[in-house]
């Protein structure tokens, strides 16, 4: 995984996930951004807005579009610094940590860091992914019988047994732009939906701890809800990697035109659900949008399968990495032949724990 490894290998890198395809367009940043960052975390924000009210609440959202935009426009900076590596592309986050860090101590910082929030990620959606199935379920069949969420998570899960085997990230191009429509879809239905109900009779505004304590308490977890919101820069490297670069055209260029057409959505994905959910229900909003409004019934049944197909993409987006650092170790240093097999072996045992681990926290 060292530099003089890299520099060995070069066939090897033309067939890992991250590196095998620089063809990518500024638009394919674009929809990759939207789908890493809009998750379903969207839909908690106006819960998240009950624990802080309108002043910070509005504050905190405002100044979390502005600071990880200015994070992210540092990421895509870093990724080729010609005065101080020139002709080095920094493709992946453990490269950049072993130029700041050194080649050892760079990818103990890192990988481990990457690796927790991205298989953490997959993880939560996969879950997610499951029970959005089963409210789509229930909501258009509430007779039928009740069937376990695990179930619906495996079901979940077979779908990425086979979209795991798309080679790189542009391979999964179009399975990103149809959850970046679907993200904006769904957020579109938790505002407009909660917006035609009008604020409610009993609306409360207040904020929901019983002492300073507990506001103290809720105002760090809705933090977090936002913090969770706005995730998606730990794969900012590895969508870049895909864009083609030259001197006279370095990747930077489309790369932030995509990020700041991806902030646009991300702004009208979040901002109308955090703040009209809040208007209308006030501190009686559920942790999840869609939940308070149960009504009706064919639109938020549509608005959980838009949630589906959403985190399908995520969970590919935040697999990408963990497939080529899973395939740099077994062929660059366990030494295993590249090729479909490998692929087929290492990335279905990677679903198929994803789910497992879940299984086993619940259980």
């Amino acid at each position: 995984m060292s530099t003089e490894d890299r520099e060995r290998s070069p066939e090897i890198d033309d067939w890992l996930p991250i590196t095998s395809s620089r063809n990518a367009k500024w638009w394919y940043s674009a929809f990759h951004n939207v789908t890493a960052m809009v998750g379903a975390g969207v839909l908690s924000l106006p819960y998240a807005m009950s624990h802080l009210g309108w002043g910070p609440g509005i504050a905190v959202l405002i100044l979390s579009w502005i600071i990880t935009l200015y994070t992210l426009w540092q990421m895509v900076e870093m990724h080729e610094i010609p005065d101080k590596a020139p002709g080095k592309r920094f493709d992946r986050y453990h490269e950049l940590g072993q130029y700041a860090f050194g080649e050892k101590l760079g990818l103990w910082i890192v990988v481990p860091q990457q690796l927790i929030v991205e298989v953490g990620v997959d993880i939560v959606y996969m879950v997610t992914g499951g029970k959005s199935l089963q409210k789509f379920h229930d909501l258009l069949c509430p007779d039928c019988k009740n069937i376990k969420l695990s179930y619906f998570i495996m079901i979940f899960a077979s779908v990425h047994f086979v979209l795991a085997q798309l080679p790189n990230f542009n391979s999964i191009s179009g399975v990103s732009l149809a959850a970046a429509v679907m993200s904006l879809s769904y957020s579109t239905v938790a505002w407009a939906a909660t917006g035609t109900k009008g604020k409610q009779h009993d609306v409360d505004y207040n904020l929901t701890g019983a002492n300073t304590t507990e506001n103290v308490f809720n105002f760090f977890t809705a933090l977090g809800d936002v913090a969770f919101a706005y995730a998606g820069h730990n794969v900012v490297l590895e969508i870049q990697a895909t864009i083609p670069s030259s001197p006279e055209n370095p990747s930077k260029k489309p790369m932030w035109k995509g990020v700041i057409v991806a902030y646009i959505i991300v702004a009208i994905c979040y901002f109308p659900v955090a703040f009209v959910g809040y208007y209308v229900f006030g501190n009686a909003v559920d942790d999840n949008i869609l939940i308070t409004l149960e009504k009706p019934t064919w639109l938020i049944a549509a608005a959980n399968m838009f949630v589906v197909v959403h985190v399908i993409g995520s969970y590919q987006i935040y697999a990408m990495p963990v497939f080529d650092m899973m395939e740099t170790v077994l062929v660059k240093k366990l030494k295993f032949p590249p090729g479909l097999l490998l692929r087929l072996i290492a990335r279905t045992t990677y679903v198929a724990l994803s789910d497992i681990i879940y299984e086993s926290m619940v259980s």
